[in-house]
């Protein structure tokens, strides 16, 4: 990584204004459900505090769109990064205006102030240069540690460097340096996993990783669209119809390379699209009119298998079923138990953020994995091989 960070700047006696990502998950009474991005920004914060700055935290909490709405406060995150900090975290009535800045010069080393959710105001996303002006006027300096809008050239992310100079946190750092090695520098074999839903959402990352890769896995909905390619019947499954011809160019590229490119060999079917639906496991040849495929069944797990242990760099990006349905979970456990064995043999195993990132966190696998990306659509442009726009913005070394 050739960005400055935290360490390279003197922050005693100093204000920073820190870009964290603390859009966690709330329930319906407004409590979090999961900290994980809380706890995730700790470091930078810790060694901020530490080295005797002021810290002014800033993020955004859900999609208000431009307008305040109350169950989207930031109120529970100042009081669970108080927990987690032991040490009061004061909450902004707002982000910016005469209050905001009043409370911000009166800070001083060693104390933090939350700023109030950054989206409800629309300039945030529009990255209106004088609401970029007002946030970077409440600090001296300015710390990017959220990888997960990294990909968003925002007032907060992008805007606010034109007028501060920025450096990246711990959190930005390890982002940038895990998933950069992945794809720059890989010990090889390397191995990429690519699920999800739809090939239109990962045509640039297939096209990228056909290029790295020495093997890679498909599974998810997407796997349907490269099975009708390949000209299997498969039922009133999930299908990018309009995708085949791209699908069909990707495998015959592959098979170019003579990249190993595996594809589904049996599938678990259901009548429906539903928790409760009926199912059963079929090779991939037969399935049924009307039935669906919603994972992949244990065979194509054990063909996974035996290409994942002889990796030593593994990405996953995607989960390989419906994994919100635990009939339709056991394709992306199974995957992440892999993954777990192959990281305590050494492999370096990189989990690229949204779906995949929650189904590690929720098998209680996080911490079996090398590293699990915090940015899912940050991740996927890093790995489609994209600029992004609130790295782009910090400074080099």
């Amino acid at each position: 990584m050739n960005k400055k960070t935290v360490r390279d700047i003197e922050v005693e006696g100093k204000r920073v204004l820190v870009r964290v990502d603390f859009n966690v998950p709330l329930d319906e009474e407004g409590h979090i459900t999961d900290d994980t991005r809380i706890r995730a920004a700790l470091p930078t914060i810790q060694y901020l505090l530490d080295h005797g700055a002021a810290v002014i935290l800033m993020s955004h909490l859900g999609r208000p769109k431009g307008k305040v709405v109350e169950k989207l406060r930031m109120a529970p995150v100042a009081v669970r990064l108080s927990e987690l900090l032991q040490r009061p975290v004061q909450l902004a009535p707002d982000c910016v205006g005469p209050q905001v800045e009043e409370l911000a010069r009166a800070l001083q080393p060693g104390q933090v102030l939350l700023l109030e959710n950054l989206r409800f105001h629309a300039e945030e996303e529009q990255n209106d240069p004088a609401f970029a002006r007002r946030l970077a006027a409440l600090g001296d300096l300015y710390v990017n540690d959220a990888f997960g809008t990294a990909h968003r050239a925002h007032a907060s992310t992008e805007g606010v460097t034109h007028y501060l100079p920025g450096v990246a946190g711990f959190l930005m750092e390890k982002e940038l340096n895990f998933l950069g090695a992945a794809l720059e520098n890989p010990r090889r074999p390397f191995v990429a996993v690519i699920g999800g839903a739809k090939v239109s959402d990962k045509i640039a990352v297939l096209e990228r990783l056909l290029t790295l890769a020495d093997a890679l896995l498909i599974g998810g909905g997407m796997a349907n669209t490269f099975l009708k390619a390949e000209g299997y019947e498969v039922g009133a499954s999930l299908v990018e119809e309009g995708k085949l011809d791209v699908a069909r160019d990707l495998l015959m590229r592959a098979r170019e390379r003579k990249l190993e490119l595996v594809l589904p060999v049996d599938v678990v079917i259901a009548d429906r699209f539903a928790p409760d639906a009926q199912w059963r496991v079929v090779p991939r040849d037969q399935v049924e009119p009307g039935w669906r495929i919603l994972d992949i069944g244990l065979e194509t797990v054990a063909a996974f298998r035996q290409v994942l242990e002889k990796a030593q760099t593994i990405v996953w990006n995607g989960t390989l079923g419906v994994a919100e349905m635990p009939a339709f979970a056991r394709g992306t456990k199974a995957v992440i138990e892999i993954l777990a064995a192959c990281t305590a043999r050494g492999a370096t195993t990189v989990i690229g953020g949204g779906d995949s990132a929650a189904a590690v966190e929720q098998a209680g696998a996080a911490d079996k994995m090398t590293h699990v990306s915090t940015g899912g659509g940050a991740s996927l442009e890093f790995l489609e091989g994209r600029i992004l726009p609130g790295v782009a913005a910090l400074q080099d070394r």
